[in-house]
């Protein structure tokens, strides 16, 4: 069989309900093509290999793992990326949508890793530690509201869809879990341009417990930051209240 690597951060989905309801809402959206981040022992793959008229590929770090589904399912002997989803290059040339049980070791850079490809991943339908989850999905107000959820929502409508208890896994992750999906925006975001927003959403959480004018001084004119909304903190600020500020900086 196999065996749960701890180093991998390896906690593999066995509730056939829990994997159902996540199919369930793969088949609500229409897709050509579909990547499947860490199959490990291929509890959603078995499904999603049967996908009719699908263009699907696995990418799984795991040599063990690749050797094991490789086996048990011939089929996707040429379909599985032997490598980290951090280092692959973009796997299909069109877009495509983006399935997982992500490695919650390294979930949130999976999340920037696909802001990368934005324009060309639709979907992402994932499993996450609840509280990246909640981080991603959160709007403005919220205190876990941050940098993952305003970048992330400048190009995604984010869904926190539901919570996954620990005991669904095998072995038993010390945390909760919970699903979301993200679907690519159709309307493009207004700023001054990608690295100013990127620069002024960092800098402005960097320091969230000082206001605006404190924590992003170094980025406006004196003056602009005289502005009523230099006076709140990152987290009550709305995207789109980032991307407008954009156009105000020096």
């Amino acid at each position: 069989m196999f065996t749960h690597k701890k180093s991998l951060a390896q906690h593999f989905l066995k509730d056939e309900l829990v994997i159902q309801k996540i199919i369930g809402v793969l088949k609500e959206g229409a897709f050509n093509n579909l990547l499947e981040v860490g199959p490990g022992s291929g509890a959603l793959t078995k499904y999603l290999m049967g996908f009719a008229n699908i263009n699907f590929k696995a990418v799984e770090i795991d040599e063990e793992k690749v050797v094991y589904l490789s086996k048990k399912y011939p089929v996707l002997a040429d379909k599985i990326i032997h490598q980290s989803f951090l280092d692959i290059e973009k796997p299909f040339d069109e877009p495509f949508t983006v399935i997982g049980n992500f490695p919650y070791n390294i979930s949130t850079q999976i999340l920037f890793k696909v802001l990368d490809w934005k324009d060309d991943v639709s979907c992402i339908i994932g499993m996450f530690q609840k509280e990246v989850a909640q981080r991603a999905a959160s709007k403005e107000g919220s205190k876990v509201y941050g940098v993952l959820s305003v970048l992330m929502q400048a190009y995604y409508e984010i869904e926190y869809l539901f919570d996954v208890s620990n005991s669904c896994f095998d072995p038993p992750p010390k945390v909760q879990s919970g699903v979301i999906r993200m679907k690519r925006k159709t309307m493009t975001l207004d700023y001054k341009s990608e690295r100013a927003f990127w620069v002024l959403v960092k800098t402005a959480f960097n320091q969230r417990r000082k206001t605006m004018r404190n924590a992003v001084k170094s980025l406006f004119p004196a003056e602009v930051l005289q502005d009523e909304i230099f006076l709140k903190r990152a987290e009550a600020l709305s995207v789109e209240d980032f991307a407008a500020l954009t156009f105000r900086m020096q």
